[in-house]
């Protein structure tokens, strides 16, 4: 088998409401062998995957996909079940699958869910390779599999604390972006809304107090100059400073680096001078700068304080075991490190005690070795500290907590300054006042693990994510979305999302707008080229002051990435008309339709779908839309408009040459259509109806009717306001309409403007990306010579042709249709518009179908023709 292609699709899609992962898979030979000609292969399987048993299939029960499988299925379709299996046994719950055919034979469209790409996309390889061994009764080593792919889990998988922050937000339905693979550096909700963290440290972390807690010296002068008790230290910087300062202090000491985190360096119970060069050594390492203070004794507590409220408490104890008189420390240790819960890292509940030279210090100061039997009942700390990192163990102790030490360590909080911190207490109990004990606070973390709250050795785990999102979210209803539209159709994409962009922001609006042509901030171009994909919906939600998101949304980004965004609050479905079939596996208008569909299948809960009444499979399309639906349409009498209406469904339309907005008995004027600029006085029908789709997406959004009255007599169809969309330019005895008529409904759309724009000639420059169908440039090419006078044909573009090769065909049907109309194919389009400037004279029309907008108008702008128009013999026009 071939994987032809792999990819994450990140959104909703062609396939999936949901992100998923796409294999186009060519199963080759195994297209004439399917499951039931396999001997033994259910057993097999079984064998290797028992939990297979539970997928349900097609036939809706246990068992299921078990049934087809015996009664014989394809080897796409298996490596769709085994891929999500997969990735159930490295513990992500996955477990929507579909397999399609192609309209290639052997070769299959195979869609499965995941939770995380990159484990997603290793187990369809994997699968892929389980299956084709299956099939040819090859050896197969599950244990190997299962482990390549925890490698990649954790490689790729958030810590706990930062998963439990975005389980938190799932619960309330904010989004969450990953802004970096190498951190736990997240986004969650969009735009001016959003809030970001950094595993658990927030963007509402104060540097200062960031700061003082990374510094332990400045972190217990600062508690000890309030009165918190805190052990009597000293900051060294030579072994000589250390040995005077425990002198002074008395043993036992401890001893840590000034600045450093998870234990790391830190010595505790110091007894002698020997004990204290082997630990100021082990703390240098770690930074110049070395603690020696009072060791206190009692036991290790950890506080956590979210937003000034105490959430959780746990007293920590070292990495330990226990004797039982018979095992030696090692083999105690090794029995303890086989116990599940413990693993490598953050994986599991523990962490797996690594004998490190820390730990056989620590059992050297016991008078032990690792040969040593350890008497029974006897417990032996293999660690200084008590990190669950270093394999400590934790006891959730939070409902033990005194009223006086909840008030102590709240009110530490807000001395150092931090939202959210860890307290590292050492106290005999935490059920008494710290002054009635030997208590000190040892030291204070930002961004403090939570694994052991989450999950403690002992105890009730406590949901501590969920008040880090409730203090960056504080009102419970908010989920952290900016308003959503989103902008797709064949034709009218662009134009409508800049009309709704300059609506918004007319009415006072923040907006991020992407469209193919560029991205646009408040009205500035941030970048320039085709965002009409989810990389640029991304751009957009990442940015910090965006109120309001306008998105054009194209057919090759649903099918190659789905959206960039897992709802919207108004989808707008504007038509569907043949372009770009044969790619993606897209040959029919219905299928290009359920592509285009997938907009308004993304309408959230109370949103709207917005829907061109006159095209017959938008209309259809509109057992797919969610939320409430508006109608816009030409046709004031339209059937399926008027019994909307009737039924309280709101619909613009236009009526005796006013934009109108109808619901009920209702009829509200918008707006004259001869004062909306990009009408043309309404002879360009086609942006009368995206002025209608428009304002009925603004509408959505809640402008009123003033509001969207005045954006759209201000929107106009200039290079500056809508660049390469129906520009008309007049100057020296010409005009010039640039526009981006691609495909044949485009230019049949412009067609019908051009006859209404009184010209002596009209010359054209005009292409084809070479990706459309033969039948298509054949097509076109016939349109551009029905329209005007002279084309020159330029070549943008052959992807996948040969050069001239699309031009020709452009050509060929232009020349088709006889008459007077001049046809040269010049290959570059600068030298074309050039040949178009040099051929015109006063009075022509110039429609320049072109790619190169700014540069054709720059070259035009040195241009004069105010030469007479040429004659004939007999001294009329020629």
């Amino acid at each position: 088998m071939n994987i032809l292609e792999h990819r994450a699709l990140r959104g909703p899609n062609y396939y999936s409401r949901y992100p998923a992962i796409y294999l186009r898979l060519d199963i080759g030979d195994l297209e004439e062998q399917p499951s039931d000609t396999v001997p033994g292969i259910v057993e097999r399987i079984t064998a290797l995957l028992p939990t297979l048993q539970e997928h349900r299939c097609s036939v809706g029960r246990p068992g299921g996909f078990l049934e087809r499988l015996e009664r014989g299925t394809w080897a796409g379709h298996v490596v769709e079940h085994v891929a999500i299996e997969l990735q159930n046994l490295i513990g992500f719950s996955v477990g929507y699958g579909k397999t399609i055919d192609s309209y290639d034979t052997g070769i299959y469209n195979v869609v499965y869910r995941y939770r995380d790409e990159a484990c997603g996309l290793a187990a369809g390889v994997e699968a892929v390779d389980l299956v084709e061994r299956l099939f040819a009764g090859e050896a197969i080593d599950m244990p190997a599999i299962i482990d390549r792919l925890r490698q990649v889990r954790d490689a790729h998988m958030l810590g706990p604390s930062t998963a439990a922050i975005v389980d938190a937000a799932d619960q309330r339905g904010i989004p969450h972006t990953r802004l970096s693979e190498e951190n736990s550096y997240i986004q969650f909700g969009h735009g001016h809304r959003q809030q970001r963290i950094q595993a658990t440290v927030t963007g509402h972390t104060d540097l200062i107090s960031y700061g003082i807690a990374d510094d332990k010296a400045w972190t217990k002068q600062l508690l000890g100059d309030a009165g918190i008790p805190v052990p009597r230290g000293r900051v060294c910087d030579s072994f000589d400073e250390a040995l005077e300062a425990a002198r002074s202090i008395g043993y036992p000491v401890a001893v840590k680096p000034l600045i450093g985190n998870h234990g790391r360096g830190v010595s505790t119970n110091i007894e002698d001078e020997q004990a204290l060069r082997d630990a100021f050594d082990i703390a240098a390492h770690r930074n110049p700068s070395v603690i020696v203070e009072q060791y206190i004794r009692g036991e290790d507590h950890r506080l956590l304080v979210i937003d000034g409220k105490l959430v959780a408490a746990a007293r920590r104890r070292p990495a330990h075991v226990l004797g039982n008189g018979i095992d030696t420390l090692q083999a105690l240790v090794d029995a303890e490190n086989r116990d599940p819960r413990r693993g490598i890292g953050h994986e599991n509940l523990l962490t797996q005690i690594q004998m490190d030279e820390q730990a056989l210090r620590m059992i050297g100061q016991q008078d032990l070795t690792l040969q040593s039997v350890i008497p029974a009942g006897e417990m032996v700390f293999l660690k200084p500290t008590a990190n669950l990192s270093t394999g400590g163990t934790a006891t959730d102790v939070t409902d033990d907590v005194h009223p006086e030490v909840r008030f102590a360590a709240e009110r530490i909080a807000r001395l150092v300054g931090l939202d959210i911190i860890g307290i590292d207490l050492l106290a005999e109990t935490l059920t008494r006042p710290l002054e009635e004990q030997s208590a000190a606070v040892v030291e204070v973390n930002a961004g403090p693990g939570f694994r052991m709250h989450l999950s403690p050795t002992h105890g009730q785990g406590r949901d501590v994510g969920r008040p880090v999102i409730d203090m960056l979210f504080p009102n419970s209803k908010a989920d952290g979305r900016i308003p959503i539209v989103a902008v797709t159709g064949t034709n009218g994409k662009t134009t409508t999302v800049r009309v709704i962009s300059h609506l918004l922001r007319q009415a006072g609006r923040n907006v991020g707008m992407a469209c193919t042509g560029a991205i646009e901030i408040d009205s500035h171009v941030i970048m320039r080229g085709d965002y009409s994909g989810p990389q640029a919906a991304a751009i957009v939600l990442r940015e910090p002051t965006v109120e309001c998101a306008v998105l054009e949304v194209a057919r090759g980004g649903i099918m190659r990435r789905g959206l960039g965004f897992d709802e919207c609050d108004v989808g707008v479905l504007l038509n569907i008309a043949s372009d770009h079939l044969g790619e993606h596996d897209i040959h029919t208008l219905d299928e290009l339709a359920r592509c285009k569909t997938v907009v308004i299948d993304a309408v959230r809960q109370g949103g709207t779908a917005v829907l061109n009444a006159d095209d017959p499979r938008v209309l259809a399309g509109q057992e797919w839309a969610r939320g409430d639906i508006i109608f816009f349409t030409l046709d004031p009498d339209s059937r399926p408009v008027r019994q909307h209406v009737r039924d309280q469904g709101v619909a613009f339309t236009v009526n005796n040459g006013r934009i109108v907005m109808r619901q009920g008995q209702i009829e509200a004027e918008v707006i004259p259509v001869v004062d909306v600029p990009i009408t043309f006085e309404g002879h360009a029908r086609f942006n009368v109806a995206n002025a209608l789709a428009a304002s009925a997406a603004a509408f959505a959004l809640g402008l009123s009717i003033a509001d969207i009255q005045m954006g759209l007599q201000t929107f106009h169809p200039t290079p500056g306001q809508n660049p390469g969309r129906t520009n008309l330019i007049e100057a020296d005895g010409i005009k010039v309409l640039i526009d981006y008529g691609h495909n044949v409904p485009a230019l049949e759309a412009l067609a019908e403007l051009v006859g209404c724009i009184t010209a002596r000639r009209r010359i054209s420059v005009a292409s084809a990306p070479g990706n459309r169908r033969d039948e298509d440039l054949f097509t076109l090419g016939t349109l551009f010579a029905r329209m005007h006078d002279v084309v020159y044909i330029y070549e943008t573009d052959p992807r996948g042709r040969t050069v001239g090769e699309a031009a020709g065909l452009l050509r060929d049907g232009a020349e088709s249709v006889g008459g007077a109309c001049r046809v040269e194919i010049i290959m570059e389009e600068a030298r074309a518009v050039d040949r178009a400037f040099d051929e015109a004279s006063a009075g022509d029309l110039l429609v320049l179908l072109i790619d190169d907008i700014e540069g054709a108008i720059e070259r035009f702008r040195g241009r004069r023709f105010t030469s007479p128009a040429p004659t004939g013999p007999n001294g009329e026009p020629a």
